[in-house]
């Protein structure tokens, strides 16, 4: 999953930051309304984490620009306005859910994971294919049983490409899911992240390499 976070407090949005990306969630940082349009623009998020009070475009505007152009992105309001009034507005205007804050960080993590879930595509919580089964919410990954550890991008790049259920992912789409705006996409780093996972996961490989196209996790 890729987030952008839009959080006008730089500390609080660089500790949301820090904790997503421990749970494996890809996450950009923008604290004012103009520069999420942009991001929203140039990148193909799953998750927008959106403050209500921004500054240059107000949250609102955010959300409803991002209902016209991104409908794939689901929005969960992040914000103080917390009354019943605040949050029916929220919803109006698009948002698929809704967290005051002070807020629990766990709570946060839960709520990305059933947004990610909802249809479009929908994502069952636990995904199991070819003797691998992944659970998001512990972070752990079983092959036949065994407990397989994974870095939190090799994670990150699995859990994409076993939601695609069989499909072909290309290079440049596991960037844009599993790594933030600051990955090169002329590095290497796909191919030796598939590469540590196959080592991981063990004979009979599960991920395919399709030659000039890119990668797809198969039974």
């Amino acid at each position: 999953m890729r987030a952008l976070i839009v959080e006008d407090e730089t500390y609080l949005g660089e500790a949301i930051q820090t904790g997503l990306r421990r749970e494996t969630i890809a996450t950009d940082l923008v604290h004012d309304g103009a520069t999420a349009i942009e991001y929203l623009s140039a990148n193909d998020y799953d998750v927008l984490v959106l403050d209500r009070d921004i500054p240059t475009i107000h949250g609102d505007d955010v959300c409803a620009w991002t209902m016209a152009n991104r409908p794939s992105c689901r929005v969960l309001m992040l914000t103080a306005a917390a009354t019943l009034r605040d949050k029916v507005s929220g919803f109006e205007v698009g948002a698929e859910d809704y967290l005051a804050k002070p807020f629990d960080f766990p709570e946060l993590v839960m709520r990305l994971r059933a947004l990610e879930r909802r249809p479009g595509v929908s994502q069952p919580p636990v995904i199991e294919a070819a003797g691998v089964r992944l659970d998001p919410f512990r972070r752990e990954v079983y092959r036949e049983g065994r407990l397989v550890r994974l870095s939190r991008k090799e994670f990150a790049v699995l859990h994409v490409l076993m939601s695609a259920r069989g499909g072909v992912l290309s290079a440049e789409t596991l960037l844009e899911k599993a790594w933030d705006a600051n990955a090169d996409p002329f590095t290497h780093t796909v191919r030796v992240t598939i590469s540590n996972l196959r080592r991981r996961l063990g004979e009979p490989w599960v991920i395919e390499t399709v030659p000039g196209v890119g990668y797809r996790f198969t039974a």
